[in-house]
């Protein structure tokens, strides 16, 4: 039963590792829309960094949880996007039984908040559920090609499972939920250290490190930068009647891991060598979404081309040092408070505060002093300069290479239009 809200209130959007790389970018996109927005994250791949120009504002919340956990967030929420979990092969793999977990238990959680609110409610499936596929390019009604015991396992069955789950609470009319299958997304904020193709590419070429190919390199992805993917989610999340399917969401254009390389070679002006690597097992030979149906539904394809959307991706590491570190935030846990209040104005460093439920308290974000309480890993890591899964710190990288990244950024490109005019759903208070 939907728990009461008063009529003019903001219209309340809960985002489920909304401090990664592609959740992030979905929360600016709700909260320039007008959205109040809540955040959960448990930081295991999602970065405070990430969500930096948010923290603090009057209509973003943020909370430090695992979604495995029982949800209580104290307050209505209107609709609920799933992003929360790793999608890198060896960050997925690296704890294959959560990821699991994450997929199943936490999915099953987010439904349940969903349908107590009456929230309407946006999965983010994955196109590793057509496996090592057979059909070519994948269209949705492919029932894919999984190998349900291998290393990939965890990711692929526990994002099938998860819409299994999703169509159940549809088919039972229990909540109004849309599924969404994302394809290889790049962009600004991904983890320069989390295995995928793109960014372990371009961190390689401007470090002038050997540029690693598994394979052959033939084998082929699609690549859609991440603005164009978010305009496809909140389509799909605003579309009325529901399409009671699921939708590919990714860029049609297919493209070899040799000519991803080379392309990223030229626009990086390295001459680092390419490495050979023996292929993972169970990695996809071919990746290419039809997009057919989102057009069709949404109105939606792409508009932004790789190398366009590459110019930026290669800008946005270039420029990566200690400043782009969010600043600290402190805590203040006060009973029967949600959301941020102002800190203590004896403590300075705690200008905007984090507060947690009062009933059922969640892990919370502190600052640096100890009398807020104890500080969350993620913070610590933050703070102290570096990522909490102990990988290389942000360093400077060459001038010159900054330098002609944005030099060639600023070149027209009539292909990359913006997206973000072209939207047509209702945004939050109209």
């Amino acid at each position: 039963m939907r728990r009461s809200r008063t009529a003019h209130q903001t219209p309340t959007v809960l985002v489920a590792g909304g401090a990664g790389f592609l959740g992030s970018h979905l929360c600016e996109a709700l909260f320039e829309d007008g959205y109040r927005v809540i955040c959960i994250d448990n930081f295991l791949t999602g970065r405070m960094e990430n969500i930096k120009s948010l923290v603090g504002q009057p209509r973003f919340r943020l909370i430090e949880q695992d979604i495995c956990s029982p949800l209580t967030l104290g307050e209505p929420v209107d609709r609920i996007f799933n992003l929360a979990c790793a999608a890198s092969p060896p960050r997925y793999q690296a704890d294959p039984i959560h990821t699991t977990r994450t997929c199943v238990i936490g999915t099953l959680n987010l439904l349940e908040l969903a349908v107590s609110d009456g929230a309407r409610f946006l999965q983010a499936s994955t196109s590793e559920v057509y496996g090592d596929p057979e059909q070519h390019p994948q269209r949705e009604d492919y029932l894919g090609h999984v190998n349900c015991t291998g290393p990939r396992a965890c990711y692929d069955e526990g994002k099938r499972t998860a819409e299994t789950l999703c169509f159940d609470y549809l088919r039972a009319d229990m909540a109004d939920v849309r599924v969404a299958r994302i394809f290889n997304t790049y962009g600004p904020r991904m983890d320069p250290a989390d295995g995928r193709i793109v960014s372990n590419l371009v961190m390689q070429a401007l470090e002038k490190r050997p540029l690693t190919i598994f394979g052959d390199g033939r084998q082929t992805r699609s690549f859609c930068y991440v603005t164009d993917l978010v305009q496809g989610l909140l389509r799909l999340m605003d579309i009325d009647p529901n399409p009671r399917q699921p939708l590919n969401l990714g860029n049609p254009g297919e493209f070899t891991v040799l000519e991803l390389a080379d392309l990223v070679r030229e626009l990086t002006r390295t001459r680092s060598p390419m490495k050979f690597l023996p292929l993972p097992e169970d990695d996809p030979r071919r990746r290419r979404p039809d997009i057919a149906r989102a057009k069709a539904l949404l109105g939606w394809s792409p508009k932004v081309p790789l190398r366009q959307g590459l110019l930026r991706t290669i800008a946005h590491f270039a420029d990566r040092d200690e400043s782009a570190m969010v600043p600290r935030v402190g805590a203040i846990n006060k009973s029967g408070a949600v959301g941020f209040e102002a800190g203590d104005p004896e403590d300075p460093d705690g200008s905007r505060a984090l507060v947690a439920e009062a009933e059922h308290p969640t892990k919370i974000l502190v600052g640096p002093d100890k009398r807020h309480g104890e500080r969350s890993g993620a913070a610590e890591a933050i703070n102290q300069g570096h990522r909490p899964d102990g990988g290389r710190g942000n360093r400077r990288l060459p001038a010159t290479s900054l330098h002609h990244v944005s030099r060639m950024l600023r070149q027209p490109d009539d292909d990359a239009s913006s997206t973000r005019g072209s939207r047509q759903h209702p945004r939050a208070g109209s």
